[in-house]
C-alpha cells in the first residue's frame, strides 16, 4: 500500500466519522523501561493537506518499524508541526511488573489520549483489545499501523520518545547498552544481566529477570 493511500483515507475517515486520534504504543516487548503511548490528531481540511504541491513527508509516514532512527527523527519534526494536537503516555516498570504488560499497554493509551490538547469525537486504536472506561467512541483496527495514516504517525511519536527515554537511561545504567538496543533482549542485553544483574528499570516480571531473580 502507497503511503499516499494512508494520507488519503484519513481524509475520508474525517469526513465521515468527525475529527479523530490516531493511537499507538511502542515497548511491550522489552526487557527494560516503560511503555509509551501515543495520541495524534490532525485535521486534514487543513491546507496542507489540500495542497497540490508535493509535501513529501505526508507520503513517508509509515509504521515506525519499517523507518529507520533517521527517517523517524525526521518526520517527528513535520508530524509535531502540522498535528492539530497530541498526546503522550506512559506506563511504568512498576506498573508493568504489577499489573502485566498487555493491561500496562492499555493505560498508556489511555494517557496518552486524556493528554490530547483537544477532545476528538472518536479514537482509532492500533491492536485488538479495546481500552476500559474510556470516555470517548474507540475503534480498534488491528495493524493500524500500517493501514491508517494518523496511527502510524501516532507510532512514530511514541518510537521516538521511548528511544528518548532509554538514551537517558543509558546514561544511568551505561553498563547495559540501553542507548543501542532500547532495553530489547538482545545477546548482548542478556549478557549484561547476567553479569549485573537486573537493574531498577528492569523488568522484574518478564524472564529470564524473573527467574534469575527466584534463584537469588
Amino acid at each position: 500500500m502507497k503511503q499516499t493511500k494512508l494520507y488519503l483515507k484519513d481524509k475520508m475517515i474525517q469526513a465521515s466519522l468527525g475529527m479523530f486520534a490516531g493511537v499507538d504504543e511502542v515497548g511491550v516487548g522489552p526487557l527494560a523501561g516503560p511503555v509509551i503511548a501515543a495520541a495524534v490528531v490532525f485535521d486534514f481540511r487543513k491546507k496542507i493537506f489540500l495542497s497540490r504541491v508535493k509535501q513529501g513527508w505526508i507520503h513517508e509516514i509509515n509504521d515506525s518499524k519499517k523507518l529507520t532512527h533517521e527517517k523517524r527523527e525526521h518526520l517527528l519534526k513535520f508530524i509535531i508541526k502540522h498535528a492539530l494536537t497530541f498526546g503522550i503516555g506512559k506506563s511504568s516498570v512498576t506498573e508493568i511488573d504489577q499489573i502485566n504488560i498487555l493491561q500496562s499497554r492499555l493505560i498508556a493509551m489511555k494517557r496518552a489520549i486524556e493528554n490530547l490538547g483537544k477532545k476528538p469525537q472518536i479514537v482509532l486504536i492500533d491492536g485488538n483489545r479495546s481500552i476500559p472506561d474510556l470516555q470517548i467512541q474507540q475503534r480498534l483496527i488491528v495493524r493500524g499501523d500500517e493501514k491508517v495514516f494518523s496511527i502510524a504517525a501516532a507510532s512514530i511519536l511514541a518510537k521516538v520518545t521511548r528511544d528518548n527515554i532509554l538514551k537517558n537511561l543509558h546514561k544511568q545504567f551505561p553498563q547495559y547498552g540501553f542507548d543501542k538496543h532500547k532495553g530489547y533482549g538482545t545477546q548482548f542485553h542478556f549478557e549484561m544481566i547476567q553479569k549485573y544483574g537486573p537493574s531498577e528499570v528492569h523488568r522484574k516480571s518478564f524472564e529470564p529477570i524473573k527467574s534469575m531473580i527466584a534463584q537469588g
